[in-house]
């Protein structure tokens, strides 16, 4: 049976927005994966990128400006069992979330992070967001941006993502395979998805995108899975120098993939033995009286049938 995973909510983002071509896409991939919806769930914090999880068949939170990436990750740690995805803008994730965004690489927890990147703050009327380039002038903003820009790309590889990725939000099926490989993959994951803003950027608009991006796939000798440690620092570097092509050719696909270094889940166990088999999600709190019945120590201890 596959999932209908697209809520009957309607749809409020301005008409040629790229959030519809990223719903889409995560809609798409999570039909074609025939995951089981309750095994899923959508977190998202503040901006139009927050709206996403209303639109999704599946469990979900909106929850606070920057503060995304922590609520996932307790969710994922409360049940490592669930495929956790994160929806946020670049405002979001890279201004007041950005000390999240870095923690997030060192833990490795294994959620799935797809940011939104227009280049400005959509919701609250097109200011500069930190991936708008310096002396950039949009049609928002009364003078051109005094600020450099963050390259999501090497921020996420310095921090530590071993998956990651870029996308753009009208090349749907290429976005949907992205999204299909984040989800498997073990570690945490960072899919940025370049999308226009209609309403406020009108320098980043789809045709400027459509003349520039193209896919690294199309490039058979691309390779950017690290396989052993021997190959890490030179798929990272080759990762890397790929992430800072801009301007007439943006390279869109994966960066980087490194299926070598262990998730933070899978390191909780290495010291707390029955931390899989009985995590913190699937244990009794309250007996029929709701008295409560918690013992932690239960996952810290191997538990025994006699």
């Amino acid at each position: 049976m596959v999932h209908n995973f697209r809520s009957d909510l309607t749809v409020d983002w301005c008409p040629g927005c790229g959030d519809f071509g990223i719903l889409t896409a995560i809609t798409k991939a999570l039909g074609n994966m025939n995951l089981d919806p309750e095994k899923v769930v959508a977190i998202s914090g503040i901006g139009c990128s927050g709206k996403t999880p209303h639109y999704l068949n599946i469990a979900g939170a909106h929850t606070l400006h920057g503060r995304s990436i922590p609520y996932s990750v307790g969710v994922k740690l409360a049940n490592p069992n669930l495929k956790v995805l994160v929806m946020g803008g670049d405002g979001d994730m890279l201004g007041i979330g950005a000390g999240h965004f870095v923690a997030e690489g060192r833990r490795n927890s294994g959620v799935v992070i797809i940011l939104y990147n227009n280049s400005v703050y959509g919701l609250t009327k097109g200011q500069a967001a930190p991936t708008m380039p310096l002396g950039e002038k949009v049609k928002s903003i009364p003078r051109p941006n005094i600020f450099t820009k963050i390259n999501p790309i090497p921020l996420a590889m310095a921090s530590g993502y071993s998956f990651v990725a870029r996308g753009f939000s009208s090349e749907i099926n290429h976005l949907s395979d992205l999204i299909q490989r984040a989800v498997n993959h073990e570690g945490s994951s960072v899919i940025e998805v370049l999308q226009p803003c209609p309403t406020y950027n009108d320098v980043n608009t789809l045709d400027w995108y459509r003349k520039r991006v193209y896919k690294l796939e199309d490039d058979k000798s691309w390779d950017p899975i690290v396989k052993n440690k021997e190959e890490e620092e030179e798929k990272f570097d080759n990762g890397y120098q790929m992430s800072l092509k801009w301007g007439d050719h943006i390279p869109i696909g994966i960066m980087y993939e490194n299926n070598t270094i262990p998730s933070f889940t899978k390191r909780l166990s290495d010291i707390v033995p029955n931390y899989l088999k009985y995590p913190p999600s699937e244990q009794d709190i309250s007996d029929s009286e709701g008295y409560s019945i918690l013992d932690p120590f239960e996952t810290f201890i191997e538990r025994r049938i006699d």
